[in-house]
């Protein structure tokens, strides 16, 4: 694509040099630099790319974007803002595909991979070629890529929405976090359907309280970007989403709610429950249990009801959904407990699968947990106090410590837990600490492994070491 095409539609400031010449591939990581590329240069957390100018010349970069003047040898293109330019770049340079799609976002704390992986259950289960982004990575067709972030940079996502345009996807239902809303990764994104999940206790060490956390929510149902909304009716800041919105869905069991459930009966084998669907009644059977999948499931029907399925094929779709990885799944039985690997890593959603599995439960409830490094600080006494109200017996431990000393996170778990008077152990090493876990269960015993969920690393000092919670219990007993 010629450069002086694609600088239509960037806000450019001034241009020094030529923009007459042929522009391969778009970059914003200076060690993966190609040659004919356009790179983008912006100041991160911890590195500004304006200083790697002489690596991405010599690289092979034939013009950079960026938001100052520099001694370069190729073209400038002068913005106020080199990230915000990325998302225009990307979704022109491959050729809008995203308008050849259609396209849900799910946002919220908890409930966004379960949510996305029930509206692919439906569509695909009735014909529908779909595409999924998010935490557990991407997929589509025969094709599957390893999750990196829930929802990719722009480059990487506006190239991956045109392969699936050329592969012939129709629906894409894609995960939307709050760090990807805030960095505009979405910028020029026009979604069919947006789906409010919840808004929770996360990521405070970057949003530094719950109201601006909330207020980046927001601002994904707002200028129109969602055609269509979904929002939970049960959670504050979905009633003040629905307040400001014409043209929404909302679902709870709580408040009223154009979607809600009743007579739900909770199983270790799964949910069953009534769903009034916009005045439309239909049992629902799910292999997924826990009350918050019945959220979740309220949340997918009523997106795909706006789509035009009918109750029959969205009850189908949901019962064929057998399992979400990590996600409060049931991965094996040993000396006749039951072990559940869950993702859970916020003190809301830790609460909620323990609930589900307390009222489940014939023996003990064990937990076994730990909370990431570099991360929210605050949520770590919080999450200790919930899993000591909840189980019978915790057993503290390493999640991703990244650059943090496991022992001093495990403390400050220790701060929520200590004034319960429950009992609980720590045991720094994750592997350790399962089998010692696992070691404790007799029949009727219920043990959650939570904070990892489907994860297949152990992040430590910068270095993601290979590791799966489910892979390890299977290991350990022989499964």
């Amino acid at each position: 694509m010629q450069l002086k095409e694609l600088l239509k539609y960037l806000q450019v400031k001034e241009t020094v040099g030529d923009t007459d010449i042929e522009i391969n591939g778009l970059c914003a990581d200076s060690q993966k630099v190609k040659e004919g590329d356009l790179f983008f240069c912006f100041a991160g957390a911890n590195h500004d790319s304006h200083a790697d100018m002489l690596e991405i010349t010599d690289n092979g970069a034939v013009a950079v974007v960026c938001e100052k003047r520099l001694n370069s040898p190729v073209t400038q293109i002068i913005v106020d803002s080199g990230r915000a330019q990325i998302a225009r770049a990307a979704q022109a340079f491959y050729g809008f595909a995203d308008r050849k799609l259609k396209i849900v976002a799910v946002t919220g704390t908890n409930g966004k991979t379960t949510t996305t992986h029930m509206l692919a259950s439906i569509f695909r289960s009735n014909g529908h070629s779909t595409g999924v982004i998010g935490t557990l990575g991407i997929s589509y067709g025969e094709k599957f890529i390893s999750p990196e972030l829930t929802t990719p940079d722009p480059i990487f996502l506006y190239s991956v929405l045109a392969d699936m345009a050329s592969a012939g996807v129709k629906y894409v239902f894609m995960e939307v976090s709050a760090h990807a809303i805030y960095y505009d990764k979405i910028y020029g994104l026009n979604f069919e359907v947006g789906i409010f999940t919840n808004c929770t206790q996360d990521h405070l060490d970057f949003f530094g309280n719950m109201k601006a956390y909330g207020e980046c929510k927001k601002r994904l149902f707002k200028d129109g970007r969602c055609k269509t909304a979904v929002i939970n009716s049960d959670d504050a800041l979905g009633v003040e989403i629905l307040s400001t919105l014409k043209n929404a869905v909302s679902y709870g069991l709580k408040n009223p709610a154009d979607v809600f459930a009743v007579d739900i009966r909770e199983s270790l084998d799964g949910t069953t429950f009534v769903l009034n669907l916009q005045d439309e009644l239909y049992e629902i059977k799910l292999c997924l249990t826990a009350t918050h999948n019945v959220y979740n499931a309220m949340a997918a029907a009523a997106c795909a009801k706006i789509f035009g399925m009918k109750m029959s094929a969205i009850a189908n779709g949901l019962f064929e959904l057998k399992s979400v990885s990590g996600r409060l799944e049931r991965v094996a039985k040993y000396n006749g407990a039951d072990i559940f690997v869950d993702f859970a890593h916020t003190p809301d959603g830790l609460e909620k699968s323990l609930q589900s599995l307390k009222k489940l439960c014939a023996g003990k409830l064990y937990c076994l947990f730990g909370c990431g490094g570099n991360r929210d600080k605050t949520k770590r006494p919080i999450m200790g106090k919930v899993v000591a109200e909840y189980s019978d017996f915790c057993i503290i431990t390493s999640d991703n410590p990244r650059y943090e000393d496991p022992y001093d996170i495990i403390s400050e778990i220790e701060a929520g837990v200590k004034p319960t008077g429950k009992k609980y152990v720590t045991v720094s090493e994750r592997e350790v600490a399962t089998e010692y876990a696992i070691r404790l269960l007799e029949k009727g015993d219920i043990l959650l492994v939570a904070g990892k969920g489907g994860e297949q690393y152990q992040e430590i000092m910068g270095i993601k070491h290979s590791y799966n919670d489910n892979t390890v219990i299977k290991n350990i007993i022989g499964g």
